[in-house]
């Protein structure tokens, strides 16, 4: 692909980073940290200021029955338009860039193109999609697997919440179940900008990730009972420890990671003993498993693996163990030429650049189903993310926006011909 005379145009950094701290107030945890779970009052919130944002720009403001939210500009335009676009729900303990910053560059993107008045073959819009994290509605990700016709607009709708709500109905709550159709009609391409929530990039000196893939990932649920007892008078081989098997398998979780090695990783998020209290032998344990690899043969590998554990521990412990899956997704390959774009534009914009996967999900991933999609890295600082703490230099966020800008005004020049 050719570098086209309209990728000289540059962003307003100002304006992205007034719109990233003026969306970063809402569900503020007062410790830089921002707590918008998905479909809560907080998140509302946030829906109405981004959504105020497009309307100001003039754009055409869109909802789908899952409440997937799309600007596109012109706001008249029928064809299928080059998206971009991330989320704005966040995990409890979140910051202000993680998916927010998708979204915002996003928006700036067609600011300054209106702003330039130059003709393209195509519309461009930005879309935030529902409950990207996951973290109340499990599995993530679930408002773009149901744009792509993945999972049931019904299914979802009857979703139950850690704390027990029905999703649709907290989408009809906040005033987001919208009228358009699930699985919508597809982009005729999608590129999403995203913080890397990894080291890679700053430790390696890079100021643009070109993302080639994004990880298969499997969440389990694990249910342990055990029986209750004293922890003074019940001897170490008469028990039946669910506390014990829970530690026992996250310790196995982190062997299996370590054993498969490379790309392989393994997290245990959460783990609930009942009843909790210091003298008692636990009676039961629910605790999350979360596998991830790039390699699809072996994250099947890793999944055989604690599936051995499982049932060797439930035999010698004398607990019974069940599982339910929370979510399945398999890895997922960019599209090439969008890939090679990406590289492109930032090269010509003199800025270093490196290929890599991406370790979290994203709904690009889910994008990739249905039309070409790939994905654009700036670094995080300490690699750290889901956290308060959570920072990318207003520079990387600048370049990040400007290689964006430069690839949709590419594609959607490319897709006149």
């Amino acid at each position: 692909m050719t570098e086209t005379p309209i990728s000289r145009l540059s962003i307003n950094a100002d304006r992205l980073m007034s719109r990233l701290a003026a969306l970063s107030e809402v569900g503020d945890t007062g410790d830089g940290g921002v707590c918008r779970l998905a479909l809560t009052d907080a998140d509302r919130d946030g829906r109405d200021l981004v959504v105020s944002w497009m309307r100001d720009l003039g754009l055409r403001v869109d909802i789908d029955g899952i409440g997937n939210v799309t600007g596109t500009w012109p706001a008249d335009s029928t064809e299928d338009p080059v998206m971009t676009g991330s989320h704005i729900d966040t995990v409890r303990t979140g910051g202000r860039y993680d998916g927010n910053y998708g979204v915002l560059a996003g928006l700036e993107v067609i600011e300054t193109v209106i702003e330039s008045g130059i003709e393209i073959g195509r519309p461009l819009a930005v879309a935030f999609f529902t409950d990207e994290e996951g973290a109340r509605f499990a599995p993530d990700m679930l408002g773009s697997l149901v744009y792509v016709g993945g999972l049931p607009l019904e299914v979802a709708l009857d979703t139950v919440a850690i704390d027990g709500a029905i999703l649709g109905d907290d989408l009809e709550r906040i005033g987001y179940r919208g009228p358009l159709p699930c699985p919508a009609r597809p982009p005729a391409a999608f590129v999403e900008v995203h913080v890397e929530q990894g080291p890679v990039l700053e430790a390696e000196g890079f100021t643009i990730g070109a993302v080639t893939g994004v990880q298969g990932i499997l969440w389990r649920e694990l249910t342990i009972t055990g029986q209750s007892n004293h922890a003074g008078t019940t001897p170490m081989s008469m028990r039946h420890d669910a506390g014990f098997a829970a530690a026992s398998l996250a310790s196995t979780v982190r062997s299996i990671a370590t054993e498969i090695g490379g790309a392989q990783v393994g997290t245990v998020g959460r783990i609930d003993l009942q009843p909790n209290l210091v003298n008692v032998v636990a009676a039961k344990a629910t605790m999350t498993v979360d596998l991830r690899n790039t390699d699809a043969e072996l994250l099947a590998e890793a999944e055989r693996r604690l599936d051995a554990a499982i049932a060797e521990l439930a035999h010698t412990e004398g607990v019974k163990i069940t599982s339910r899956e929370l979510a399945r997704f398999a890895p997922v390959d960019f599209d090439p030429a969008v890939i090679d774009l990406v590289e492109h534009v930032a090269i010509a914009r003199s800025c270093s650049v490196r290929r890599l996967p991406s370790g979290a999900g994203h709904d690009a991933q889910m994008l990739a189903r249905v039309c070409p999609t790939a994905m654009v890295f700036v670094p995080s600082v300490g690699g750290i993310s889901h956290n308060p703490a959570e920072h990318t230099s207003p520079t990387d966020l600048e370049a990040g926006a400007n290689v964006l800008l430069d690839v949709m005004l590419n594609l959607a020049t490319e897709h006149t011909t």
